[in-house]
């Protein structure tokens, strides 16, 4: 389990990345991009991603 400072510090960048897309100029291009880093970061820790993507019906 993440200790305080690992969770400010991932918080920090959660709100970080959330204030990117708000204020982008291509706002789907900036989602695309962040979950691409979130994808990569997942992977690298061994967490396949396939099963958390979302379904378009």
């Amino acid at each position: 389990m993440a200790n305080q400072g690992e969770q400010t510090e991932k918080w920090i960048e959660k709100y970080t990345d959330l204030q990117r897309i708000k204020s982008a100029p291509d706002r789907d291009d900036e989602i695309d991009y962040q979950i691409s880093i979130a994808k990569a970061q997942l992977e690298a820790l061994g967490i396949p991603t396939e099963n958390l993507d979302r379904k378009k019906k």
